[in-house]
Order: structure tokens, then C-alpha cells, then sequence
């Protein structure tokens, strides 16, 4: 059976956009992105828990996705900075109302969860 026999078609317009920004770093970095462009290191420091390899492969991603900028100073070290581009902007806004919507759900979300675990499925 194909994705088209399922009702999905490989150049689903939906797909194709949760594909680039679908996974938790990616969410993450756009909401920190959200409130202030960060440098490299200021990411690294807001979401302690990502490898410096992971932030730099997801940025990239993000930025070929046109969701990121990426400004580079000529210092000595050099200075990387990221912000959101407008059309990141225009995302931010929906994942600001998720954000807010996990907050408000996650006790809910944690009892179903354990609820879950306890039937041992």
C-alpha cells in the first residue's frame, strides 16, 4: 500500500512543513528565538540539554527552511548570531499558542500518561 492509497500524498504541503520544524529542538530553539536573537552560545545555555552538534545541524535546517537567520561578524573569534526571520515570526505566534496550551495541559497530559503506565499497555 502506498502513501497515496492512505491518503497521503507525498507532496502534502502539511507534511512537507512538520518534516522541517516537527521535531523538539527545532520548536524549542524557534520559541527562545521567539523572545531575542541568541548567539550560538547563548542557545546552547537557554537549552542546556542539546549537543553542539544537534543545535548546529537543526540551525542549519532551520535557516534552509527561511524560519532562521543567521548574521556571521568578522571578530576575532568570530560572532554567529541567530534571530527569526518574518516568516519564522509568522510561525511563532502558533508556537507560543502550543507552548501555552502544553502549560495549561500538562497536568493532564502527566495523569493520562501515568494512567497509561499503570494498566501496564
Amino acid at each position: 500500500m502506498t502513501r497515496e492509497d492512505r491518503g497521503e500524498p507525498e507532496n502534502c504541503p502539511v507534511r512537507g512543513v512538520i518534516d522541517g520544524i516537527g521535531d523538539k529542538w527545532s520548536i524549542l530553539i524557534l520559541l527562545h528565538l521567539g523572545r531575542d536573537d541568541q548567539r550560538f552560545t547563548g542557545l546552547r545555555k537557554l537549552i542546556p540539554d542539546i549537543s553542539q552538534r544537534v543545535l548546529t545541524a537543526t540551525l542549519r535546517k532551520l535557516e534552509r527552511e527561511g524560519l532562521v537567520w543567521r548574521e556571521v561578524e568578522l571578530t576575532i573569534p568570530p560572532k554567529v548570531t541567530y534571530g527569526i526571520t518574518d516568516l519564522g515570526r509568522s510561525l511563532i505566534e502558533h508556537l507560543f499558542a502550543l507552548a501555552s496550551w502544553a502549560k495549561v495541559n500538562r497536568p493532564r497530559i502527566d495523569a493520562a500518561r501515568q494512567h497509561f503506565d499503570l494498566r501496564g499497555a
